[in-house]
């Protein structure tokens, strides 16, 4: 892993927006709420501020994901086929340079580049780093940032970065959640914010397709109560063809079904994603860390809540992730 800066750089972070006319801001290949709601909460109040904004994600074509198409801001998102160069780049929730996807060069090209993560397996990328890994969620780190730019808290913005704290956290039940973290909610909240409704369109929301693919995929998950040297590894599949009409962020609330397993310390659902490959999503209860599995097989994440992509079939994929995970537990 590459080093970072141990403390976050705001002040040249301020300056290098300061000095900027145009900023560009990205979020990670399939992005969850935290990665678009930071982006676009950003954006937001930095088009506030007088700065041309743009906000994209590394996927040719890429539009709004249905899921997060009630954020704030999105009329600010463009296809990266389609970008006005920008004197600033800025990645939001982009732990590795990888998962910006075909944005990376445009991140590579930029003179100036602000990191913005919280992830504890970040690569040390960018020419400016705003990292915190004991932050709950990026969004915390983006309010603190628009903070130090003096910037005002609107509804709009408000909306998008609780968005994004809300389901980092899990509705705040994640070990991540702190006392800081809902003081921040509760700032957020004072804005006039809807959080009901806001918290109904990201977790009890759901076309009927969806519920049929997670009711299906939760009917074929397997136990495995040998592994992880016996506390237990509960998993499902998805592929292309179990997800008929629904796109990929379709399958993330899977997960969050399965990791209610008791039997199992560690829940897995594997996405079939569009090019074919399978993408893991990884969740542990109390003493796995499977962000350390997840960066072993070349994603990353947190220690209860991780994810990586692999090039293997179905059955390699599974097999590779149990000897991981065995290997993990008994260290």
């Amino acid at each position: 892993m590459s080093s970072f800066a141990p403390i976050p750089e705001w002040d040249k972070a301020v300056s290098a927006i300061s000095d900027s006319k145009s900023v560009l801001l990205l979020a990670h290949v399939t992005p969850d709420a935290d990665a678009l709601g930071s982006a676009l909460g950003l954006g937001l109040a930095l088009q506030g501020m007088g700065k041309e904004v743009q906000v994209t994600v590394g996927e040719v074509g890429f539009t709004t994901p249905e899921s997060l198409s009630f954020l704030p801001g999105t009329e600010l998102i463009r296809m990266p086929e389609e970008l006005n160069q920008a004197d600033l780049v800025i990645s939001c929730d982009v732990s590795s340079d990888s998962r910006l996807g075909s944005a990376k060069s445009i991140l590579d090209a930029a003179k100036v580049s602000i990191a913005i993560d919280h992830h504890p397996s970040f690569t040390g990328f960018g020419t400016i780093h705003l990292v915190d890994p004991k932050a709950a969620a990026t969004a915390e780190i983006i309010l603190e940032l628009i903070d130090r730019l003096e910037l005002p808290i609107t509804k709009e913005i408000a909306s998008a970065i609780y968005s994004g704290l809300t389901t980092d956290t899990g509705s705040f039940k994640y070990q991540s959640t702190t006392s800081h973290t809902l003081r921040t909610a509760a700032r957020l909240l004072d804005t006039g914010i809807d959080s009901a409704k806001l918290s109904r369109l990201l977790f009890d929301d759901e076309p009927l397709a969806a519920l049929v693919m997670m009711g299906d995929a939760v009917s074929r998950a397997t136990l495995v109560s040998t592994a992880v040297s016996g506390q237990g590894l509960v998993y499902t599949s998805v592929s292309i063809e179990q997800r008929p009409g629904l796109d990929e962020m379709a399958v993330e609330r899977v997960i969050e079904a399965l990791r209610k397993t008791s039997e199992a310390e560690v829940a897995a659902v594997l996405k079939q994603a569009d090019d074919g490959h399978w993408k893991v999503s990884l969740r542990s209860k109390t003493s796995i860390d499977v962000g350390a599995v997840a960066n072993e097989l070349g994603g990353g994440g947190h220690k209860y809540a991780s994810g990586y992509s692999s090039t293997r079939d179905l059955d390699s994929t599974i097999a590779q992730l149990i000897a991981a995970l065995d290997a993990i537990s008994v260290n």
